[in-house]
């Protein structure tokens, strides 16, 4: 017996929970990201980063946010924006970034997000600034009604490349459903 309502309870959670789920990614509704990213510095980044340069003592970091709306349940048009410094011991070699990005964000069952996007990184004072197709996967770990935490894999297929690499990144990110 016990093991049967022990079985109904799980089941009733499980639904509320996928109910929940679907409803944070329904039609209609806002999605405000904050990521941090994990791997190569020099790619075009709209979420947050700090970084250590190991050859000069020199650092970097970036700030940068996420938005997007969505246009049918589980699928969001997304905008980003990032910016970012570069400080090394020698002035000659600091420089300051600005990033950005335009994709579509799906979510697979509600919990499995993909996206797909092109992004561009603007150096100042640079005569070529390089742009990515980027691919994304991650799982959705909804925290309540409103907040989500997103761990993932990216990879940023450089369409550049005589000025950038394809880089292959972690990622966690953090997202508000409003």
């Amino acid at each position: 017996m016990k093991k049967i309502i022990l079985s109904a309870l799980a089941l009733v959670a499980f639904t509320f929970a996928n109910a929940q789920d679907t409803e944070q990614t329904a039609t209609g509704k806002w999605l405000i990201e904050a990521n941090t990213g994990f791997g190569a510095a020099h790619t075009a980044n709209t979420g947050f980063r700090y970084y250590a340069i190991s050859d000069d003592g020199g650092s970097g970091y970036n700030l940068g946010l996420e938005g997007g709306y969505f246009v049918m349940d589980n699928l969001a048009l997304k905008v980003g924006l990032g910016y970012g410094s570069n400080k090394q011991n020698s002035d000659a070699d600091s420089f300051s970034t600005f990033s950005y990005k335009i994709g579509a964000k799906y979510y697979v069952t509600g919990k499995i997000p993909l996206q797909v996007d092109y992004s561009g990184l603007s150096v100042k004072d640079a005569d070529d600034n390089p742009s990515f197709l980027g691919l994304q996967a991650g799982y959705a770990i909804f925290l309540g009604d409103v907040v989500s935490i997103e761990p993932g894999v990216r990879y940023n297929l450089t369409l550049d490349d005589e000025i950038a690499q394809s880089v292959f990144q972690l990622n966690i990110g953090f997202a508000v459903h409003l």
